[in-house]
């Protein structure tokens, strides 16, 4: 009895906790969702309430008939689309070779690669950006994507190595007899078999690139090139005390990550954990 007590108040702590965290991770999407569809009055007055004077979609259709949230909005989706292309190449290339191929020194190689994971892109962003200048970078959308891309690298490759080793050697010695060389077993066994976990890293990809601030902002001087978060201080320059249209341009600029998750969330887990071929 009071084992059966201790578990439901150890349950019911659990969920407290839970419930806390989404309240607290969830309270700036509110508001900027909330702030979005009222005036700049109701949202000062009260960040959390609810419209006082009906919806207010023109905070929405002001944003979307400027052409400079639509140059912005093709600016990241080029930033995106490249650093997850990219880093897909790469990253599975690199973790085929250090999964599959066996060659002196792969373990030490292997060890400097995860060394990046110890450090995030702002602690270097000094000697990032005078390589970026040395390479007459600066200004230029490469700017952005190679160092985007070199710093997703290690995770990239860790996930798709863990992968990769599961898949049986049988099935590659199979694939060798029947005459395939290893860029074919690579291309035409190893990565449809690999798909959720290439799921998975792209997903985690594009949300950090479509949400990157800091690096286009020393990199791109030219605001014409700036991506949506950075676009966000241009609006919010143009309008600096509309405060709805502000929460409506965060809104959008949420919206496309969020949904991009809920489609691919499933692929996430199951490209984390191995999927069937693991074990």
């Amino acid at each position: 009895m009071e084992k059966g007590l201790f578990q439901r108040a150890q349950n019911l702590f659990r969920y407290v906790i839970l419930i806390a965290l989404c309240l607290v991770i969830m309270a700036p999407i509110a508001t900027a969702v909330l702030g979005s569809i009222r005036t700049t009055g109701e949202f000062i007055s009260t960040p959390f309430g609810l419209p006082q004077r009906g919806i207010q979609w023109q905070n929405y259709t002001d944003i979307l008939i400027s052409p400079m949230f639509w140059n912005s909005l093709k600016n990241s989706l080029i930033i995106t689309i490249g650093v997850t292309a990219l880093n897909i190449l790469l990253g599975s290339m690199l973790a085929f070779v250090f999964s599959r191929v066996i060659f002196r020194g792969r373990g030490l190689l292997f060890n400097i690669l995860m060394i990046g994971l110890l450090f995030p892109l702002v602690v270097a962003i000094l000697p990032i950006f005078i390589q970026v200048r040395q390479l007459g970078l600066i200004n230029s959308m490469f700017g952005v994507i190679l160092p985007l891309v070199a710093f997703g690298l290690p995770g990239t490759v860790i996930i798709l190595r863990t992968f990769f080793a599961s898949i049986p050697g049988e099935l590659e010695d199979a694939a060798y007899i029947d005459g395939a060389t290893t860029f074919g077993f690579f291309r035409f066994i190893l990565l449809p078999l690999a798909r959720p976990a290439l799921l998975a890293v792209a997903t985690l990809q594009v949300i950090a690139s479509w949400n990157e601030y800091f690096l286009p902002l020393i990199v791109l001087v030219d605001d014409s090139l700036w991506p949506l978060p950075l676009g966000i201080m241009q609006f919010q320059g143009q309008y600096g005390t509309d405060y709805a249209r502000i929460m409506a341009y965060v809104t959008l600029l949420i919206i496309p990550a969020v949904v991009f998750y809920l489609f691919a969330e499933k692929y996430i887990v199951t490209g984390l954990t191995g999927g069937e071929l693991k074990g």
